[in-house]
């Protein structure tokens, strides 16, 4: 694919990006989202509404024009630490649109003050009580980025390990799926995006006092076996592009539909971007994956 203008002006920022993560405190960052959320506005044809699902705060994305009956469950990355932002509810907004469903974004506890299992169990909340709303296992998908992506396979570990029915498939972008140290890989790959020192402060805020080998902390040392169809994303240019490798080896061992995009050229969770045609691509076919596994209108 060709060099797009917004592909090199979007890529000029990203060691600007990469120094404000360490250097911005937390609690100034997650202030400046939470005015950036009631600020955004969303096309026409969207209803947007805060709901609280047993306790978690949400927000519903529906399209006017769509069925009520299928939902996208997305769970926004931010290292752990970050809240719902502007970005990912336009990727909600987004998808919610192409794939003709409802979008429902989970705004989950977030480290250091609140670490593991906080946040899962924010996103196992979230999903059951889809459930209790009467939406069936096989007309829900799950979708995360970065700590989502994380979120999104331990949250199919732990619905899977607890009986409880799982949703048709589950798409992850940028996955974070191994918390242990890998000091070695950053000095052999510069990510352009999360620094060493950046992505350290984010895994220690949300394990806490956790060993980071619990498979519902790090999913590569659990076992896939029985998960749904896996759609799998992630840049070239990423360390992260690793873990995705992982994933898609082990689900595959497990005998999992899955499949594997590496983007070339593309940094970390770069769908957050959407000038970019790269963006577009990625969730178009994380659309077109969804409406191939969601079940027969009611």
């Amino acid at each position: 694919m060709t060099i797009s203008f917004n592909e090199r002006k979007i890529r000029a920022s990203l060691p600007m990006i990469r120094l404000i993560q360490r250097v911005l405190p937390l609690s100034v960052a997650n202030w400046l989202i939470k005015l950036g959320v009631a600020r955004v506005k969303l096309d026409d044809d969207l209803i947007r509404e805060a709901v609280t699902t047993n306790g978690v705060s949400c927000e519903w994305i529906t399209p006017k024009t769509s069925p009520t009956d299928k939902v996208l469950l997305y769970l926004h990355g931010g290292g752990f630490v970050y809240r719902l932002t502007p970005p990912h509810l336009k990727i909600g907004a987004y998808l919610a649109q192409k794939m003709g469903a409802q979008t429902l974004m989970v705004d989950y506890r977030t480290g250091p003050e609140d670490p593991f299992p906080a946040a899962l169990d924010d996103c196992v909340t979230a999903y059951l009580w889809l459930r209790e709303q009467g939406f069936s296992a096989n007309n829900i998908v799950v979708a995360g980025d970065s700590a989502g992506g994380n979120l999104t396979l331990t949250m199919l570990m732990k619905l899977r390990d607890t009986g409880q029915a799982l949703p048709a498939a589950a798409a992850c972008l940028s996955p974070v799926a191994d918390l242990t140290p890998k000091d070695d890989q950053h000095r052999k790959f510069k990510d352009p995006l999360i620094s060493p020192e950046t992505a350290k402060f984010y895994h220690q805020s949300y394990l806490g006092n956790n060993d980071a080998h619990n498979p519902l902390i790090s999913p590569v040392f659990g076992s896939f076996q029985g998960l749904p169809p896996l759609l799998v994303h992630a840049g070239e240019e990423e360390l992260l592009r690793n873990d995705a490798k992982r994933i898609t080896s082990l689900a595959q061992s497990a005998g999992v539909d899955v499949r594997l995009e590496i983007y070339p050229r593309m940094w970390h969770v770069w769908q957050i971007n959407l000038s970019l045609p790269q963006a577009i691509q990625s969730l178009d076919d994380i659309a077109d994956f969804f409406k191939t596994h969601l079940g027969p209108e009611l």
